[in-house]
């Protein structure tokens, strides 16, 4: 059996807490909504929480960020003084029941960051599927780099049309332990965790074998001669390219030996098959803040004198219009629209964000100086082989689900002492 860069792991889970007020959406979520947040702070109060553990991103250019920063290493410390965790070794099967009843099924595990790239035209058997904004990671570096623990909102995909990794687990959950079974806060659906034993474990480890398998890959996508992907990110792509960097900046300080040791080398994850029945890509649109309106519409029709072609909906409350690009700069609509905004605000000035929601962007565009853009998703079948011809696609090209189906936090593992 190869090296596929995919382990079972050591996870700590929370003992004794309300699970409830423990498991917390992903702190790249509602970016442009605070009120959400601050409803999570009010619901979680003082109980224990993975909310004292990350800094949600709409905090991560104030002023007191620091403060945060380090209020956040004294949880984590503090929480393991306390002896709040419970220790499992293995893969964690995750059941996520979602809003509309769907079902979403993963497994928790560990990847080896030796076996991950994050550069554009990466060859590593782990790779990024969107473009990776290098300012954004050394303000995630300062979370994590003290951090004892990590409680991760990564999530990866497999290419697995014929549903062989994981979805067997299924049919053994009867015969497996159940480590947590919740229903999450704000509607968000519920979360249940089965603990895998050895026999399992092996045979998911015999059946990412055969995925990655260079010929079977190549057949699998029209290609030849090209290095397998078998991990490619779907979620969380700065989170682990953070995890690497991180990573890089430990080993320059250990033996090769130490290195090879080191908890920091492994990043928790979950992996989910691109082919789950749950797993539907929706667009990420845009709003542009701090904007001359009428500026800013003319300028982009002056790159919109087409009458087909890559499409972007112009959105200002409740009234949109369809424009059509003269010249494309990217193979998707959402990257010559992305490359357009970006050359704007260098010279104009204004701020972007990427919303999840069409209503989201309708409220927020409804506001003066903002514009919102509305995009249409990708087709999921086209990630794998998108990638491994063209690199990293536009960042923020594609979201897997609305912003409440996301990953929550809920399994911790100890990356330092």
């Amino acid at each position: 059996m190869k090296s596929l860069g995919f382990y079972p792991a050591n996870v700590l889970l929370p003992d004794g807490v309300d699970l409830k007020k423990w498991s917390v959406v992903a702190c790249d979520q509602y970016t442009s909504q605070p009120a959400y947040w601050q409803e999570v702070e009010e619901i979680v109060g003082e109980a224990p929480s993975t909310l004292r553990m990350i800094v949600p991103e709409l905090y991560l250019e104030e002023p007191g960020v620091q403060q945060r920063i380090e209020a956040v290493n004294a949880a984590m410390d503090r929480y393991l003084v306390e002896g709040l965790f419970r220790t499992v070794d293995n893969f964690i099967y995750v059941r996520r029941t979602l809003r509309d009843g769907k079902v979403r099924r993963g497994l928790m595990g560990v990847v080896d960051l030796e076996r991950y790239d994050f550069t554009k035209g990466s060859q590593s058997l782990i790779r990024a599927t969107e473009g990776t904004v290098l300012e954004r990671i050394p303000p995630r570096v300062k979370v994590r780099e003290h951090a004892a623990l990590e409680c991760p909102h990564i999530m990866l995909l497999i290419d697995d049309p014929m549903k062989t990794v994981i979805e067997p687990v299924e049919d053994r959950m009867a015969e497996l332990e159940s480590v947590y079974q919740f229903d999450l806060m704000q509607d968000s659906g519920s979360l249940e965790g089965i603990l895998c034993d050895d026999s399992e474990a092996r045979r998911i480890l015999a059946a990412l074998d055969e995925l990655g398998d260079p010929e079977a890959f190549n057949a699998r996508n029209q290609l030849t001669g090209k290095a397998p992907l078998l991990f490619a990110v779907g979620d969380g792509n700065h989170s682990l390219a953070t995890a690497k960097t991180c990573y890089e900046n430990l080993k320059k300080t250990l033996s090769p030996e130490e290195a090879r040791i080191h908890p920091a080398r492994y990043a928790l994850v979950e992996v989910v098959n691109l082919h789950d029945d749950s797993l539907e890509f929706e667009p990420i649109h845009r709003v542009v803040f701090g904007v001359d309106e009428e500026k800013l519409l003319h300028s982009l029709k002056e790159q919109c004198r087409a009458s087909d072609g890559q499409r972007v909906v112009v959105c200002k409350g409740k009234q949109k219009t369809e424009l059509y690009f003269s010249q494309t700069s990217s193979n998707l609509p959402v990257g010559t629209l992305q490359q357009f905004l970006d050359a704007y605000i260098e010279e104009n000035g204004g701020r972007v964000d990427y919303i999840h929601g069409a209503e989201v962007v309708e409220e927020l565009s409804a506001q003066t100086g903002n514009v919102g853009f509305l995009l249409e998703a990708m087709p999921k079948s086209e990630l794998f082989k998108t990638v491994v011809l063209d690199g990293a696609l536009p960042r923020k090209t594609f979201s897997m689900g609305h912003a409440w189906d996301k990953r929550f936090y809920m399994e911790c593992r100890q990356i330092q002492e």
